[in-house]
């Protein structure tokens, strides 16, 4: 079994290879301090398994779960507990609360064995996890993977999202980016205070409407400060209403 660590402190890097050392059939094929390098690695190395920190520099562990091609089990170590255990348990193989001990490290490598023996679905648990941690969350920026970069988005920079089939198109003043992904997740994630979604296809930045103008009887046109027109539905105009008071 292939394993990599993606942990920034390293005292708990150093725990981590202890535990592991009478556990001669796993194999550490790489050990990263931030989220960012993590991705990477994991999407490159292809590890059966990876110890995952919640807090990392540069992206948190959640964020690096939504760009992974490749598919690991799981194990999550954190010091933090705010997070959905039910969440942990059912779609990651484990998750460790700092400090832990080696019995407890143990067990988590047993379920790693006995997990990779079934040979689960573990991309649609990724999938799944990734959505049920953020579930109560409300996002501060938004990760994209591109063939050529890891971008990183601050919501405060998007004008609009716009539903492209399964994907949505993340519209911002620079450019815009592609993200495998539902407009029900952003209209749940994004600030209802600074977010709308005014239409199906559409979720709007309020801050960056410049005004509202009739198209059809029963829509709208929101146009926005750069010029950009984007459809208003009747629903979505009473929500900007109410968002405005106007």
């Amino acid at each position: 079994m292939k394993a990599i660590i993606v942990e920034d402190e390293e005292p708990a890097r150093d725990l981590l290879r202890k535990y592991l050392e009478p556990f001669t059939d796993i194999e550490i094929i790489g050990e990263y301090i931030d989220g960012f390098e993590g991705a990477k690695a994991i999407n490159q190395l292809k590890p059966d398994l990876v110890f995952l920190d919640i807090q990392l520099p540069r992206l948190t562990g959640l964020e690096v779960l939504e760009l992974l091609e490749h598919a690991p089990m799981l194990i999550f170590t954190t010091a933090y507990d705010e997070y959905a255990i039910k969440a942990f348990e059912k779609n990651a193989v484990d998750y460790l609360m700092k400090p832990f001990s080696r019995d407890r490290f143990s067990q988590a490598i047993e379920r790693a064995k006995i997990r990779l023996k079934s040979k689960p679905d573990t991309e649609q648990s990724i999938h799944q996890l990734a959505e049920n941690l953020t579930a109560e969350t409300t996002l501060s920026r938004i990760v994209v993977k591109t063939p050529k970069a890891m971008i990183v988005i601050p919501v405060d920079d998007i004008l609009y999202l716009e539903a492209q089939d399964d994907y949505v198109m993340i519209h911002t003043s620079e450019s815009r980016h592609m993200k495998k992904q539902t407009m029900k997740f952003f209209e749940d994630r994004l600030s209802p205070e600074q977010f709308v979604r005014v239409h199906r296809s559409f979720i709007a930045n309020v801050s960056h409407i410049n005004k509202l103008e009739p198209y059809t009887k029963d829509s709208f046109i929101a146009v926005l400060k750069n010029g950009t027109k984007i459809n208003v539905s009747n629903a979505g105009y009473k929500a900007l209403k109410e968002r405005l008071s106007f």
